[in-house]
């Protein structure tokens, strides 16, 4: 057998050191284990306190971040809003800027307008003074188409029927109107033709003829007749025409041709008023410048000297041969020896709707 070692005092002194100090050891650590269990504890609560405070305040910015989103949406739409409108604007002030322009020279033009009327109607005013002046001067002349030179006011005739769309006149250029008399007929018939168209008679019915176509209504139209034996227009290239009294060209040739007319011959009235019916369209209104009753019928009567009864008879039958409905306005220059004439030229004159008068020696 084997000998058991002996147990030595100082190896076992040794371990208990050893264990007492490693029991010392376990237990300091156990005690700064439990320390730093502690404190770790406590920094972990701090911490998580801590995470608890961030987390907080992370879901508050992000509530804010959301709200921030929010209103940034919000914003971006007004700006696109606002973009849209503000184009709209800018759209709008080109339209009215182009407004402007337009209305600019649109009051540039009226401006001028408005001086060229202005100026046309200083112009107007200049001759509505001068028409002014004109018309007082035509108001003292009459109504007239056509100027008419005399002594003195003639404007004293009243009566007479001037009017008519279609005025015949009729002159009588038998050798009666010559003069006043007898006598002095048969004396200036056989004298030159130029001393009888001076004769005062035959001169004053040609101013009646040159009056009343200067009287006559603007409006109207002439046919001027002569006759003797026979009727004929004084103006041939006239003959079939009705001459507007504003053709002072024609108006004119009419009263020359007259002014050539020498009185010769008997007297037919009816030949005058057959000419009268004959006419298309027919007159509405005849103006007669005679001196007495007819001489003969439309044909000759062979004979040298014609009582009263005849001439009468002559008159009737040349009555008869006048259109109806047309009033005969008769101006009679009286001649000697024919007393009836002015009795039956008034009944003519009531009959038609005419008028008669016997004008002085001094007019027109």
């Amino acid at each position: 057998m084997r000998r058991r070692k002996s147990l030595s005092p100082f190896n076992l002194s040794f371990l208990d050191i050893m264990f007492c100090g490693f029991g010392a050891v376990v237990l300091l650590v156990l005690v700064i284990n439990a320390d730093t269990l502690r404190s770790r504890k406590e920094q972990h609560e701090d911490l998580r306190a801590e995470v608890m405070r961030q987390e907080l305040e992370v879901r508050a910015g992000r509530e804010h971040l959301a709200e921030v989103k929010n209103s940034v949406r919000v914003t971006e739409d007004q700006v696109v809003i606002t973009q849209g409108r503000s184009r709209e604007v800018l759209t709008l002030i080109k339209d009215i800027e182009l407004e402007l322009a337009d209305l600019q020279n649109l009051t540039l033009a009226r401006k001028e307008h408005v001086n060229e009327l202005q100026s046309d109607l200083k112009t107007l005013d200049k001759e509505n003074r001068r028409l002014g002046a004109e018309l007082e001067a035509d108001q003292e002349q009459g109504r007239k188409v056509r100027k008419f030179e005399g002594e003195g006011n003639r404007q004293y005739l009243t009566g007479l029927k001037l009017g008519g769309k279609r005025v015949l006149v009729l002159l009588d250029v038998s050798a009666s109107m010559l003069d006043r008399t007898i006598v002095n007929v048969i004396r200036r018939r056989n004298m030159d033709d130029a001393t009888k168209r001076s004769s005062p008679k035959w001169r004053q019915a040609r101013k009646t003829v040159e009056w009343l176509i200067a009287n006559l209504p603007p409006d109207s139209s002439l046919q001027v007749h002569a006759f003797n034996t026979k009727s004929f227009p004084v103006l041939p290239e006239s003959a079939g025409k009705w001459i507007p009294v504003t053709d002072g060209a024609m108006l004119g040739k009419i009263v020359g041709a007259m002014n050539k007319q020498v009185p010769a011959d008997g007297t037919s009235l009816a030949n005058g008023f057959k000419a009268a019916a004959g006419m298309l369209p027919r007159p509405d209104n005849i103006l007669l410048i005679t001196d007495g009753l007819p001489t003969q019928g439309t044909g000759k009567t062979g004979k040298k000297a014609v009582s009263g009864e005849q001439r009468l008879k002559f008159f009737e039958k040349a009555v008869k041969l006048l259109p109806k409905n047309i009033p005969v306005n008769t101006i009679l220059f009286p001649m000697e020896g024919d007393p009836m004439a002015a009795v039956l030229f008034w009944k003519l004159a009531v009959d038609t709707g005419g008028s008669f008068l016997t004008p002085t020696s001094d007019w027109p």
